[in-house]
């Protein structure tokens, strides 16, 4: 049902390359970009992350609550995720591991402080 989910950024170039790194771990790839907003997917006709400058012009901030989950087939690929975005910078918000009998999640922030996690069900 969701067809593509931004992220406002302060630091196009930075944010980027956060992205172009993390995504690649699972698959995604840049499938649209100008100079004020990428967007990366697995397939063009499957949902897709961007970054995008602010149209209004302020800051980008992020909003308290709001999360994208980035969905994989296996927890192994949860955990490449989520040690990837620590490594390029992200900060932690809850380790990957199980969450109750069926699901399992690593949750971190982007360089804006923009909550992600990566998820798949087990």
């Amino acid at each position: 049902m969701i067809g593509y989910v931004t992220l406002g950024t302060n630091d196009f170039d930075r944010a980027a390359k956060f992205y172009d790194a993390l995504l690649a771990e699972i698959g995604a790839s840049r499938f649209m970009e100008s100079d004020q907003f990428i967007a990366w997917a697995v397939s063009p006709t499957q949902p897709s992350l961007g970054i995008i400058k602010p149209h209004d012009g302020k800051a980008a901030t992020i909003g308290n609550g709001v999360m994208v989950a980035l969905v994989v087939d296996k927890p192994e690929k949860v955990d490449r995720l989520y040690k990837k975005a620590l490594e390029l910078g992200g900060t932690d918000e809850g380790p990957a591991g199980p969450r109750g009998d069926s699901f399992y999640a690593g949750y971190f922030r982007d360089l804006d402080g923009n909550k992600l996690n990566a998820f798949c069900m087990i």
